[in-house]
C-alpha cells in the first residue's frame, strides 16, 4: 500500500514532543525525544496512555513538528540525536504518512529513529527507514491479542533491529508469553534470537509491583529465563501517575 504525504500542507494528530529518558526495554536510561502520535483504536485495558486514543483533528503542521524536535535536541550542549515515535498508534493507517513522512526527515537529519509499534501490523515503509522496532507481545490482561506469525516475520526481517516487549500483571500472562516464545523458537528452528523483554504491570494508582516483579524473575529463572525482566524507570523514578515519557 503506497501511502502520501504532502509536507507543506498537511496537519499532523499529534499529541506531544517532548524531552525524556527511556524507561522501558534495552536501552532503558537513553535521552531521547518523543513524538507521540494521538489516536489508537486498540483498546489495552491496562494502557498507561489512555488520554492518547481519541482521533483528534490534526493540528501541527509537518514543518512545526520537525522545528519542535531540533529546537529540543538543540537545547542540550550534546545534541541529542535520538527520536522515539510513539502514541497511540503509530502504526494506525490514518498516521502512517505523517510517521513515514516525519522518519524520513529526521533521517536526513542524522536523527537515530525508534518506533513503539504496539504488535498488531506490520508496516514496511515504516520498518525499512527506521533504526529500531519496539514490537509489542499482548498478554491476556490487556484484552488483545498478539499474532504470533507477527513475531516471526519480525524476526526474518528485521531481527537486527528489534525487541518484543510484553506487559505482564500475572502468572497466566507471563506463561501466555512463554507459550509464543517457544512458539516463535520452533518455527524459526530455534534460532529466534530478537530481545524479549518482560515488563511487570504498573499502572496510575498502583504501588511499586515489587512483589510481582520478584515473583516474575524467580518464575522466569524456573523457565530458564528466556526474557529480560525489566522494570518501568520512569515510573519507578516519579510513580505511575506522573504523566509523559
Amino acid at each position: 500500500m503506497c501511502y502520501k504525504l504532502s509536507t507543506m500542507s498537511s496537519k499532523l494528530a499529534i499529541n506531544s514532543i517532548y524531552m525524556a529518558t527511556e524507561g522501558e526495554g534495552i536501552h532503558i536510561g537513553t535521552p531521547q525525544i518523543f513524538v507521540r502520535f494521538q489516536g489508537c483504536n486498540i483498546g489495552c485495558i491496562n494502557c498507561d496512555s489512555k488520554d492518547t486514543w481519541e482521533f483528534t483533528d490534526p493540528e501541527m503542521s509537518f514543518d512545526s513538528a520537525i522545528s519542535k524536535v531540533e529546537e529540543l535536541a538543540g537545547e542540550y550542549p550534546m545534541r541529542v540525536k535520538r527520536v522515539s515515535i510513539t502514541g497511540g498508534d503509530p502504526l494506525h493507517p490514518k498516521h502512517v504518512p505523517a510517521v513515514t513522512a516525519i522518519a524520513r526527515e529526521l533521517k536526513k537529519r542524522g536523527y537515530f529513529i525508534n518506533l513503539e509499534a504496539a504488535g498488531t501490523r506490520i508496516v514496511h515503509e515504516i520498518f525499512d527507514v527506521i533504526d529500531f522496532i519496539s514490537f509489542d507481545f499482548k498478554t491476556p490482561s490487556t484484552g488483545v491479542r498478539t499474532n504470533t506469525k507477527l513475531l516471526v516475520k519480525l524476526w526474518e526481517q528485521y531481527k537486527n533491529k528489534a525487541q518484543i516487549k510484553a506487559v505482564v500483571a500475572s502468572r497466566h500472562d507471563y506463561e501466555a508469553a512463554l507459550d509464543a516464545y517457544k512458539t516463535v523458537s520452533e518455527q524459526t528452528e530455534h534460532q529466534f534470537d530478537i530481545p524479549w523483554v518482560i515488563t511487570p504491570c504498573y499502572e496510575p494508582g498502583d504501588e511499586l509491583p515489587k512483589t510481582l516483579a520478584q515473583s516474575i524473575v524467580e518464575l522466569n529463572h524456573s523457565y530458564g529465563a528466556p526474557f529480560r525482566v525489566i522494570l518501568q524507570q520512569h515510573k519507578v523514578i516519579y510513580t505511575a501517575d506522573f504523566g509523559d515519557f
